[in-house]
Formats: structure tokens, C-alpha cells, sequence
């Protein structure tokens, strides 16, 4: 219970730290946002359906929304397949975007049903970047590297990064650097017409 309080309320407050809404709003776009919770194969829920950020007051209210919210089931195995494939699902009734993005939070390895790798061959992931961000608490299993799982198995699409957590404590800090690496406006090259053309 304490550790999905500290995830709960970490997004929550990371939501609405200074820094994340002035890129939020850095653009004259919208976000879409919405927010899940899982756990099992059949153990998603939705804590937060899809909303524009148009104004402070849009994004203070999702905040909130997630920060009541309590947890809808006592057992908590990994199906990482299920929920991606869950994610999926959503994005697919998501508003009209420029950029689709699910990220995938976690304190362990999948240890029940299908692996990410088939969610992203059965379900469609073609225009999705998937991000990942670890919870690497002290009394993970040692034979598990779950920072190279999550880099191996779980990031997908143009782009994905991972955050890590030093622990569940750290969970708002490690969001909030997420959430701002994925706001930040992506950069497009292109050569000027001018340019030198290189080596062919």
C-alpha cells in the first residue's frame, strides 16, 4: 500500500511540478493524457480517461483525479503483455495526435502471461513510442537485472529512453525527468538547400 501510494502520488505531484506544466504548455497543442494501473492479466484500470490539457486548470484536475484514486486489486503479478496490450487498446480511442506514447512503470520483470515482445507483434505498436521507468529498490532479486530487462524487452519505437527510480521514494523525481524528456519539442534535421552535398 505505501509503495502505490508513493507511485500514485508521484505522478500526481509530477503532474504539476513547475517544470513539467510550462512544457506542457509550451506548445499552442494540447496533450492528451490519460492514465492506467495494472498489475495481472486481466487487472487494468483505468484511473484517469482521456483529456486535453487546454488550460493549468485541465491539468491541475487530472492531477487530482489520479491522486484520489486507490488501488482496485490486492494481487500484483507482472503481466507486462497484458498491459501493453491494454495500452493499445486505449490509445486506439485516444484523440488525434502527432506523437503516440505509452510508458510502462515497474518494479519487476513479466512473471505472468505473454512477454512485451508479443504485445508489440500482435497488438498495434507500429506509431507508438513505448518509455519505461524502473522502481530498482534494494531488495530486488540479484540475479535479475532489471534496468537491462526493461532496455532488452520493454522500449519500443523511435526514440524510447528509460528513467529509473532509486526506489519507490523516488518515484516523483525519476516521473517528473520523464515526463519532461517527452515534452520537450523533438527536433527535425534537414540539410539546407544550400548545404554541401556529403559523400554518395
Amino acid at each position: 500500500a505505501a509503495e502505490d501510494a508513493l507511485q500514485r502520488g508521484g505522478l500526481a505531484a509530477a503532474l504539476i511540478a513547475p517544470e513539467v506544466v510550462e512544457a506542457v504548455f509550451a506548445s499552442p497543442l494540447p496533450v492528451a493524457l490519460a492514465a492506467y494501473e495494472w498489475s495481472g492479466r486481466q487487472k487494468q484500470q483505468v484511473l484517469a480517461d482521456w483529456r486535453l490539457t487546454r488550460t493549468r486548470a485541465d491539468l491541475l484536475d487530472l492531477a487530482e483525479t489520479i491522486g484520489r484514486s486507490t488501488r482496485s486489486h490486492d494481487e500484483f503479478p507482472t503481466a507486462m503483455g497484458y498491459g501493453l496490450g491494454y495500452g493499445a487498446g486505449l490509445l486506439a480511442r485516444a484523440p488525434a495526435c502527432l506523437y503516440r506514447t505509452l510508458d510502462l512503470a515497474g518494479d519487476g520483470e513479466n512473471n505472468e502471461g505473454f512477454p512485451p515482445a508479443a504485445a508489440y507483434a500482435e497488438f498495434p505498436f507500429a506509431e507508438v513510442t513505448v518509455n519505461g521507468l524502473v522502481v530498482d529498490t534494494p531488495d530486488d532479486d540479484p540475479e535479475i537485472d532489471l534496468i537491462a530487462y526493461y532496455r532488452e524487452n520493454v522500449l519500443h519505437g523511435p526514440g524510447a529512453f528509460l528513467e529509473v527510480a532509486q526506489g519507490f521514494g523516488d518515484y516523483e523525481r525519476a516521473m517528473r525527468r520523464k515526463l519532461l524528456r517527452e515534452m520537450r519539442p523533438r527536433a527535425v534535421g534537414a540539410l539546407s538547400q544550400t548545404a554541401p552535398a556529403g559523400p554518395g
